[in-house]
């Protein structure tokens, strides 16, 4: 069965219906380059660099994109197909393509109602939007507008008091799956935000004086962002069930005083009945710690770059998870993902889906919803191309045999069962 045209795109037994997009539109974003650089151009400076930086060095951030440039594909000629199959079955739930939205926190800052617009297009293509704890949109709005399967990624802010409030509210809204995330024990060192002053609790005279110079020039972002108010709740957070949400600047340093250990993965198994995954792995030690603890799933993560720097970039961690818990538990991975040949080269060693964060994150401040449906398009179109140019009829044939992967990668002491 060939893939289907995005214009016909099936998703749960209906089609993309945004009146307002099509895959020829002027103004179409053409690649995550693309959509960083328009992204670049209408966001103040003290958005952008909230979204594009990481920590200290930014080694990691490197990292990720280096460990994708050193993999190469070994191509298997002569052989054609009439169409290449990308529907995978991910947490349960069948997937019409091998990536999804990642959780991303404060993407307000991209534009407004940021969450709801990329969990709506991600079920329009007929996969799954992961949303962060830090969400400006309630995850009850998210669920209702999404016709995917919507992840939920918890932080322990407030301690296990504020996780149950959270995981509560996810299974009451339908999520699936709850991403708990284990890699921010302590409160990340990032240079930009310390010279743009942080994120504040709410968008004050001073701190809009001290930026004018950016907001000035960038009306229609101000504009976007006033719809949110000045107020920077986060609605998702909440100390009491009935309580206050908490702020974005309170919640920051909330969740890295009370981070979830091996000892919380039993309950929080215990009071959310769908898949649970662990986010943040890149040894095969903790993946074995996390199957051996009852995960269904971990996402080979060194959160983007945002976290500990000197990181391992994820995809030259991939292989020492993978064999170190086989097919036992489903292993994404996230991290530097901008191609399709990128996710090509992610399922071929051993990954059932990836998750984009940056990519869709930009996608959404150069062109609000449509410009995630361009991303998700232009990966699917860029995937096909890929599976096909190597001679492979699928996703799920995917191995390491379609790759030149460096030495270094499959020594040491562990058994990568190649």
């Amino acid at each position: 069965m060939s893939l289907p045209s995005a214009e016909t795109l099936p998703t749960q037994g209906r089609q993309i219906s945004s009146s307002s997009w099509q895959p020829g539109r002027r103004g179409r974003l053409f690649s995550v380059e693309h959509a960083k650089t328009l992204a670049k151009k209408r966001l103040p400076k003290v958005a952008y660099d909230f979204i594009e930086g990481g920590t200290e060095d930014e080694y990691t951030v490197s990292n990720n994109r280096q460990a994708f440039r050193d993999v190469t594909f070994r191509p298997r000629v002569a052989v054609a197909y009439d169409s290449r199959r990308q529907e995978t079955t991910v947490l349960g739930s069948r997937l019409a393509m091998p990536v999804a939205i990642g959780p991303a926190g404060f993407i307000r800052l991209a534009c407004n109602k940021a969450e709801l617009l990329a969990a709506r297009a991600a079920g329009d293509f007929g996969t799954a939007a992961g949303i962060s704890t830090m969400s400006s949109v309630a995850i009850e709005e998210i669920t209702a507008a999404s016709k995917g399967p919507v992840w939920w990624q918890v932080y322990f802010a407030g301690g296990r008091q504020g996780a149950e409030i959270a995981i509560d509210r996810a299974r009451q809204a339908g999520c699936s799956a709850l991403l708990v995330t284990v890699d921010t024990a302590a409160v990340w060192s990032r240079d930009a935000l310390h010279i743009n002053g942080g994120l504040p609790n709410r968008i004050s005279l001073g701190y809009a004086l001290r930026h004018a110079h950016e907001l000035a020039t960038r009306p229609r972002w101000c504009l976007d962002f006033l719809k949110g108010g000045l107020e920077l709740p986060l609605p998702n957070v909440r100390l009491a069930p009935d309580g206050p949400p908490l702020r974005v600047g309170d919640a920051r340093g909330g969740f890295t005083r009370t981070p979830p250990t091996w000892e919380d993965l039993k309950w929080i198994r215990e009071r959310f009945p769908g898949k649970v995954v662990v986010k943040g792995v890149i040894t095969g030690e903790d993946a074995r710690r996390a199957l051996d603890h009852g995960a269904d799933g971990v996402v080979v993560s060194n959160h983007g770059g945002y976290a500990l720097d000197g990181a391992p970039g994820t995809l030259r961690a991939l292989p020492e998870v993978v064999a170190a818990v086989g097919d036992k538990i489903d292993v994404l991975l996230d991290g530097g993902v901008r191609r399709g040949t990128d996710v090509v080269k992610a399922l071929a060693l051993g990954a059932k889906c990836v998750l984009v964060g940056r990519a869709y994150v930009w996608s959404l401040a150069a062109s609000g919803e449509d410009g995630v449906r361009d991303m998700l398009l232009n990966f699917r179109e860029s995937i096909d191309r890929t599976l096909a140019l190597i001679g492979c009829p699928s996703v799920d044939a995917l191995d390491p045999g379609y790759l030149n992967i460096p030495a270094g990668w499959a020594t040491g002491k562990h058994n990568l069962g190649w």
